[in-house]
């Protein structure tokens, strides 16, 4: 009967070493997927919400920031449009939102709007925009930050609305801008594509406005010492 016990008692302990290597092993797959997609997502840094402040934003009716988290409207393939004055954490939301995004598995691309313009002209120029375009059709969400910086040219502004079009109902797209929309013309020349553009970006959109003082001037008086 001793025998038993311990031969009963043995394979207990083999099972829970078993099942605690493979549990080693799967968190271990999930921090290098992670990884993998937070560095093809392209962030310029990773950033948190650890500090963040919300009191300068506006939400829409039905949101808010536990809901932004929860990523539903990623899910839902809705959009975000972060508008307002210069650093006021537009890009920092951004980031954290792609992050947690890549942290649920989701496939994410950070673009600067200048920069994805330039890798545009790029591959339109090498013949290789289809494919391009194909890559950026598999991730989940887009993110294309600071629109309105630099205005586009006639090409530019049309590969862009593009991209944007393909996204439309497929995929999510963040987009943070320091213009209203009535000024968005002056970026993309062309008051027709202009309107299209912003057509299919409001469109299953969360409209957050962001207004007050610099964010990270306020985050460095933070951490002055009183």
């Amino acid at each position: 009967m001793a025998h038993v016990v311990e031969y009963v008692s043995n394979q207990q302990i083999r099972t829970g070493i078993v099942e605690q290597i493979l549990v080693a092993e799967l968190d271990g797959r999930r921090r290098a997927k992670l990884g993998k997609l937070v560095q093809q997502a392209g962030f310029p840094r990773i950033k948190t919400f650890e500090g963040y402040v919300y009191e300068h934003i506006s939400f829409p009716n039905g949101s808010s920031p536990e809901l932004l988290r929860e990523l539903n409207w990623l899910e839902r393939k809705e959009n975000l449009l972060l508008m307002g004055a210069l650093v006021t954490g537009k890009t920092h939301m951004a980031t954290v939102l792609g992050v947690e995004a890549c942290r649920r598995g989701k496939a994410v691309q950070f673009f600067r709007a200048s920069d994805l313009f330039s890798v545009l002209q790029e591959k339109f120029a090498a013949e290789t925009l289809s494919r391009f375009r194909e890559k950026l059709k598999k991730i989940d969400l887009l993110i294309l930050d600071e629109v309105g910086y630099v205005p586009f040219s006639q090409t530019g502004s049309e590969l862009l609305f593009n991209v944007i079009a393909d996204c439309y109902e497929q995929q999510s797209v963040i987009v943070t801008s320091n213009l209203e929309f009535g000024q968005w013309m002056s970026v993309f020349g062309d008051t027709m594509l202009t309107s299209a553009l912003v057509d299919r970006l409001v469109h299953h959109a969360h409209i957050l406005s962001f207004t007050g003082e610099s964010f990270r001037f306020k985050q460095a008086v933070d951490r002055i010492p009183v």
